[in-house]
């Protein structure tokens, strides 16, 4: 696999705006192997600029098996109706929004993340490690700049 891969879904969400009513919002699910912690959300909510959200795949992961998340973004699974949905609950100087999501539709795109990138992978694919040992590879103007500029403050002769 290349670090151009990006997984995609596209899905309707429930804007969730009270326990009887809800809107439907499409939505693109996204992720990129060459950013390969995050995923990201893009909501079309009807106007020329959709929202767009970013955050971390593993919170998502998690958020299928079990509530995590706190602050900006939290996730959980639930039954709604007896089917199995994931709740987001998303947080910003704008409003706050509760969406639901079809539980099956995430987990199989999130599936197919974890197979584009296996978890505890995700590093590899930034090339900190090569970076930082190019960055720290000794160079022959490293003799020059390691060395003293300065003399003593003793003098030779005793003084």
């Amino acid at each position: 696999m290349n670090d151009d891969t990006v997984v995609e879904r596209e899905l309707e969400l429930q804007l969730v705006l009270s326990p009887d009513r809800s809107i439907p919002v499409p939505a693109l699910l996204s992720y990129r192997a060459r950013d390969p912690y995050a995923v990201h959300v893009t909501f079309h909510i009807g106007t020329d600029h959709p929202v767009n959200w970013t955050f971390a795949r593993e919170l998502l992961v998690e958020g299928v098996f079990r509530p995590c998340g706190h602050g900006d973004v939290r996730v959980w699974p639930t039954k709604i109706g007896g089917r199995g949905v994931v709740l987001m609950a998303l947080s910003s100087p704008g409003g706050d929004a509760l969406l639901e999501a079809p539980a099956a539709q995430v987990s199989a795109w999130l599936e197919r993340t974890l197979v584009a990138v296996p978890p505890g992978t995700e590093s590899g694919r930034l090339g900190i490690d090569g970076g930082l040992a190019e960055l720290l590879a000794p160079t022959p103007a490293d003799d020059l700049w390691l060395c003293d500029p300065w003399p003593s403050d003793e003098s030779a002769d005793g003084e």
